[in-house]
């Protein structure tokens, strides 16, 4: 695509936090995930990481970083984050919690200050795509940057698919 990549109110935070970043727009499908993200931007899915807004038994949010390719132990997490349990939240709540729609959700300049997970193997990528702060925009970093900022716990809690 052509088009400017949008302000958002992650790109805003990733400047204000002095992070290089390229952003990458694409043709947005719904339901269609990071397999459509890295198809249409010709990258590695692996390398496109998810955010996933979730939450523990007393209803308190935490984002999870995950490989495009992966899915989450929420046991495997819960033991990480030493709760109880933690489920994914209903898509109202998660864009309550962040600020974002669904399928645009960044893990930079989120409404409410949540903990970050990370699975550990995303800080030694390369370079790495994640959600700008809207549907179908992707912007790049390298993982010390995200790792600078986001200041994630990293985990090891992913499954293949």
């Amino acid at each position: 695509m052509s088009k400017a990549p949008p302000e958002t109110l992650a790109t805003k935070a990733l400047k204000a936090a002095g992070v290089a970043f390229d952003g990458h727009l694409y043709d947005y499908e719904e339901h269609g995930g990071t397999r459509v993200s890295a198809a249409r931007l010709g990258v590695d899915e692996y390398a496109v990481v998810k955010t996933l807004v979730m939450q523990d038994e007393s209803r308190e949010p935490l984002i999870v970083l995950m490989h495009g390719t992966m899915s989450v132990s929420t046991k495997e997490l819960a033991r990480a984050a030493r709760r109880k349990s933690i489920e994914p939240c209903t898509p109202e709540v998660a864009q309550r919690h962040s600020g974002y729609l669904v399928g645009g959700t960044s893990p930079f300049g989120t409404r409410k200050r949540m903990p970050v997970y990370v699975e550990q193997t995303i800080l030694s990528l390369p370079r790495l795509y994640i959600n700008g702060g809207r549907r179908g925009f992707l912007v790049s970093m390298v993982p010390s940057d995200l790792q600078r900022v986001l200041q994630p716990v990293p985990v090891k809690v992913g499954l293949e698919k």
